[in-house]
């Protein structure tokens, strides 16, 4: 396929003005979007509003001149319609560490009897190590992390989750594979012999339609700084269904998750919504970026976006192929499009040589271990010449063997 032709495709895209939106390193392609997405010039902007204007000028009058005390509901509110979810519902707040030892500690005191997590072995490890820290904080007695492959969870769900399940704790698509999990069907079966479902959104918001109440979800969590695009580190969000809310016990009582945390009553008594979540207060710069970031979604058809996404990776694949790369790369995600998230990972001996390449020819991907090189698609400001250029410049490479250079071959702290 030449450059004209994808030219034609980007001319016809319904998304193609967003790309305007973003502030893209020149002669850089970015696929890396599903690790940190880039920023945006309101976001920019924003930010310095909130320094100079905002905190500068106004100072401590701020939390009630310009809301900063409702920002974390706010700024969830704007990322409910994203997930599927109606407001008052999500928060926005901490990490998604954090987020999900919340929600672990509040989903195992609602299931009194039972202490069994269940998660997949190639789930992120965050999301392990937070269910084995609070196995160490509670005894297993209270909480027990059972692992499971994600390819036995999918062929037998009901084998794997039975009455003795208390929580099961889902990433909706693959970090290292990009693989798409069914969670409505998930959730269904969980629901049918009364376990609890956790849902991690990291490498799904932003990227896709997703549908927590629609699916009967119970809790999720995810980023903003991936497919949302609010800067690195940036607050994380969290759904809990206000099914639970009235019953609701999380376990860092804070004083931003007080009923009324300006009255400074000595005793804690949790705020009926989900503003008990909260802990302490809230990162403001932070929040803000992340509040000017999602104005980028405004307008946005979900489906339109997931349509571009699955284009976009459908194209990497075709021009892989018509390069002569096809046969270079193992490609560990799934074949099928409705099975997968907006990425695509292959397998290289030489991956992370091969990514640093990609990089210094300013083709941005990521690796992730042991030997996956992984490329994101965020169709807010990916365009489909962007996907021409990238093949054209993996190409080159793999024909010089460049990434054999021994620069290459050395190991960064992140990668």
């Amino acid at each position: 396929m030449d450059f004209a032709t994808l030219a034609r495709r980007d001319a016809d895209d319904p998304l193609a003005a967003k790309r305007s939106l973003f502030k893209i390193p020149a002669d850089t392609v970015y696929l890396d979007g599903n690790s940190l997405g880039l920023l945006t010039h309101q976001t920019a902007q924003r930010v310095q509003e909130v320094v100079q204007a905002q905190w500068g000028d106004d100072a401590i009058k701020s939390w009630n001149l310009h809301d900063w005390v409702d920002l974390p509901l706010s700024v969830g509110n704007k990322i409910a319609p994203l997930i599927g979810a109606e407001p008052g519902q999500v928060i926005c707040c901490d990490s998604i560490s954090v987020n999900l030892f919340k929600a672990l500690s509040a989903a195992l005191r609602l299931q009194d009897g039972r202490n069994t997590v269940i998660s997949t072995a190639d789930n992120f490890p965050t999301d392990l190590y937070m269910v084995q820290g609070l196995s160490e904080l509670l005894g297993e007695q209270r909480c027990q992390l059972q692992l499971v492959d994600e390819a036995d969870l999918l062929a037998d769900p009901q084998r794997v989750i039975d009455e003795t399940t208390a929580v099961v704790l889902l990433t909706e698509v693959n970090f290292r594979t990009g693989r798409r999990l069914p969670m409505q069907q998930l959730i269904a079966q969980a629901h049918a012999v009364g376990a609890l479902v956790i849902v991690d959104l990291a490498h799904s918001a932003g990227a896709m339609p997703v549908a927590l109440d629609a699916w009967r979800a119970d809790f999720a969590v995810g980023c903003t700084y991936k497919y949302l695009n609010g800067g690195p580190g940036a607050p994380a969000f969290i759904y809990v269904a206000e099914r639970h809310l009235t019953q609701l016990q999380q376990p860092i009582a804070g004083w931003f998750g007080h009923a009324q945390p300006f009255a400074f009553d000595p005793i804690y008594q949790p705020s009926p919504t989900v503003k008990q979540m909260l802990s302490g207060t809230p990162s403001v710069l932070a929040m803000s970026a992340v509040d000017a970031a999602l104005d980028a979604f405004v307008d946005v058809d979900l489906q339109e976006l997931r349509n571009k996404s699955l284009a976009l990776s459908e194209l990497f694949l075709e021009l892989l192929e018509a390069n002569g790369l096809a046969g270079s790369f193992t490609c560990i995600s799934p074949s099928t499009t409705a099975e997968r998230g907006s990425q695509l990972s292959f397998a290289h001996p030489e991956a992370y040589a091969i990514c640093q390449a990609l990089i210094d020819a300013k083709v941005i991907a990521d690796f992730r271990a042991p030997n996956y090189l992984r490329v994101g698609f965020t169709p807010l400001y990916t365009s489909y010449t962007d996907i021409g250029t990238a093949v054209a410049r993996l190409s080159t490479i793999m024909q010089q063997e460049s990434y054999r250079a021994p620069r290459f071959q050395q190991r960064h702290a992140v990668t």
